[in-house]
C-alpha cells in the first residue's frame, strides 16, 4: 500500500473516531438532560401534591383564625394567626375555642371551656375561684379580676351548652354577659391549636 493510501486509511480512521466520540458526547448530554428533567418534574410533582394536600386540611380539618381583641391574653394576643382544629371535635373543660357567634355577638370569638354540658358550676367572685364539679380548677393561665357579669351562671350547665371565659377576665366579654350568654355546642366551629403568625408567638396554644 503506497503512502497516500496509508494517510486517507488514516484520516478515515480519525474521522470516524471523532464521529463516534461525538455520538458519544451527544449521548451524555442527552441523558443528562433528560435526568435533570426527571429531577425537575419530581419536585413540581411534590409541590403540587403539598398545595393539594394543605388545601383539602384547610377545607375540611383545619381553619385559620385572627384574634381579635385582647380577651385572650396573655394566651393569646391581638391579630395571632390561629390554626384551628374543626374535624369531629367535641369541646372539652380548658380547650381553646373558635366561637361562631354569641348570644347578641354577630361574629366570631375565641374563648376557653370552663364547663360543658352536665358539669356543676360555681364561681367565687370575691375570691376569683372557679369550682368545676367540686374541684376548684387550676387557671394559671389568666389575667385580670374574675368580675361578675349580667348574666344568671346555671349551678349546673344545660345539655348542648358550653360556659366559656377569656383568660384576661377583667376585660373578656364571655359566658359571665348576656352579649355572650351560654354556648350551644353547634357554634363552636373547633379547637385553636397553634399559633403561627407573628412569629415571636409561634408554637402551640396553652391549656
Amino acid at each position: 500500500m503506497d503512502e497516500e493510501k496509508m494517510e486517507l486509511l488514516n484520516k478515515l480512521m480519525e474521522d470516524n473516531k471523532d464521529s463516534e466520540l461525538s455520538k458519544s458526547s451527544k449521548i451524555k448530554v442527552e441523558a443528562n438532560s433528560s435526568k435533570s428533567m426527571s429531577i425537575i418534574y419530581d419536585w413540581v410533582q411534590c409541590i403540587l401534591i403539598a398545595f393539594i394536600a394543605v388545601a383539602i386540611l384547610l377545607t375540611f380539618a383545619f381553619r385559620v383564625i385572627n384574634v381579635d381583641g385582647d380577651s385572650m391574653m396573655d394566651t393569646l394576643f391581638n391579630s395571632d394567626k390561629v390554626l384551628v382544629s374543626e374535624l369531629f371535635y367535641t369541646p372539652k373543660d380548658n380547650d381553646v375555642v373558635v366561637i361562631s357567634h354569641g348570644a347578641q355577638f354577630p361574629k366570631p370569638i375565641i374563648k376557653r371551656v370552663i364547663a360543658t354540658a352536665g358539669q356543676t358550676l360555681d364561681i367565687n367572685f370575691e375570691t376569683g375561684e372557679v369550682v368545676v364539679d367540686g374541684i376548684v380548677i387550676n387557671e394559671d393561665y389568666i389575667i385580670g379580676e374574675t368580675k361578675r357579669g349580667n348574666a344568671e351562671i346555671p349551678s349546673v350547665i344545660p345539655e348542648g351548652k358550653v360556659f366559656v371565659m377569656g383568660d384576661n377576665r377583667s376585660v373578656s366579654l364571655d359566658s359571665r354577659f348576656e352579649e355572650i350568654g351560654l354556648i350551644n355546642e353547634t357554634d363552636i366551629i373547633g379547637k385553636a391549636e397553634f399559633v403561627f403568625l407573628p412569629f415571636e408567638h409561634f408554637g402551640f396554644v396553652e391549656k
